[in-house]
């Protein structure tokens, strides 16, 4: 999401002095319009490390975008590009699905194409529809016939690691037949504190005039819908887009019920985006889980130590280690009895700036004064 101009609170996007202070790359190359894709990812974050590396300086890579890192680290499929012609070729056959917004239809029509994953495929998600249908047209063959390099490389480990794998091993081991030597640490701290951090992270960006909603509110102003690309399907965005159009067809009202509703629509989509983050990286195996809650600087000195360490073998102190899964009764306890405890928005009077807020962006429209005179 941070590839995208003017989306900066829902992206957490590093602030002017942060970006002066520490080159930063990929942030702000597309309007919100365009689609982004795991492919174009590839291109984009590769070429930047080579002009970092041209530069004499180490690349750091960061993100919680799994497939995304996934393709970084162990390369794209060799899928065929399309040429121009079945690309258009493409474009002309699911416009008319798009245009009518028959998604189903769609999926259908490129099922019977050949690729029958299509039907797992996130409602709306044009781009990809359209790329399985290039990819068919150009090979023969669907998108998922062809292997994954991760697929491979995970071929080649020891499958019998233990899901809490914190093994000391040598990065060489680890990272042979890369590309580059990667180090690769994935910072999260206890299920529940994950989860209160994030619920108080959806209040903060919600809160005040210049918040999520005023973004997702210049979404809908250029001419975009709620989930109809890569940057309106984002969490926060989606959910933004469509209360403001619920608001804006009664002139900006809504009650503290609809808000608080919307507040728990948002706080529950990012967790279980969290949720799913925490699954996919305990199939990474090259990933040092390290525990976010302690003091930061002294995690930073421990990866910066680890790079420097001639022997290239990481061992994550025990005061360090993040476990990959909930292991006490006590832990699972809390997560089953976890509900969110807001602290900004507690009481209908707490969402009064905002109710104004709406109510300004989105005036009732008056009635036509008629006169007449004799």
């Amino acid at each position: 999401m941070q590839v995208y101009r003017g989306l900066d609170v829902g992206s957490a996007k590093p602030s002017a002095s942060e970006r002066k202070e520490v080159p930063h790359h990929l942030l702000d190359i597309l309007h919100p319009s365009e689609e982004y894709s795991v492919g174009r990812f590839y291109e984009d974050a590769r070429q930047a490390t080579r002009d970092v590396l041209d530069r004499g300086r180490v690349p750091v890579i960061t993100g919680g975008t799994g497939l995304y890192l996934r393709w970084f680290t162990y390369g794209k499929p060799d899928v065929p590009k399309a040429s121009p012609e079945i690309t258009a070729q493409v474009y002309a056959e699911l416009e008319n699905y798009q245009r009518r917004e028959d998604w189903d239809a769609a999926v259908d029509f490129v099922v019977a194409a050949g690729d029958p994953k299509a039907k797992s495929f996130p409602t709306n998600n044009w781009y990809r529809l359209r790329r399985s249908l290039e990819i068919i047209k150009s090979s023969g063959t669907p998108p998922s016939a062809f292997q994954l390099p991760y697929d491979s490389f995970k071929e080649q480990l020891d499958l019998g690691v233990p899901n809490d794998f914190h093994k000391d091993a040598t990065e060489d081991d680890q990272s042979k037949d890369l590309d580059y030597d990667f180090m690769c640490f994935f910072l999260s701290s206890s299920r529940v504190n994950l989860y209160r951090s994030i619920d108080f992270r959806c209040e903060d960006m919600l809160s005040g005039s210049d918040g999520i909603l005023a973004e997702a509110k210049w979404l809908l102003d250029i001419g975009l819908l709620p989930n109809s690309n890569s940057a309106t399907r984002a969490i926060g965005y989606r959910q933004g887009m469509e209360y403001l159009l619920r608001c804006r067809e009664r002139g900006g009202h809504s009650s503290a019920v609809e808000f608080f509703s919307l507040l728990t629509e948002f706080q529950k989509a990012s967790r279980n985006f969290a949720k799913r983050q925490l699954t996919w990286f305990r199939n990474e195996p090259i990933y040092h889980w390290l525990d976010a809650s302690k003091p930061m600087d002294k995690v930073l000195n421990f990866v910066y130590d680890a790079y420097h360490d001639q022997s290239r073998t990481v061992t994550v102190p025990d005061w360090l280690k993040m476990k990959k899964d909930v292991s006490s009764h006590r832990e699972t306890a809390a997560l089953k009895a976890y509900r969110p405890q807001n602290r900004h928005f507690v009481t209908r009077e707490d969402c009064a700036d905002l109710m104004t807020w709406l109510r300004e962006a989105y005036p009732a429209e008056r009635q036509p004064c008629s006169s007449a005179y004799k």
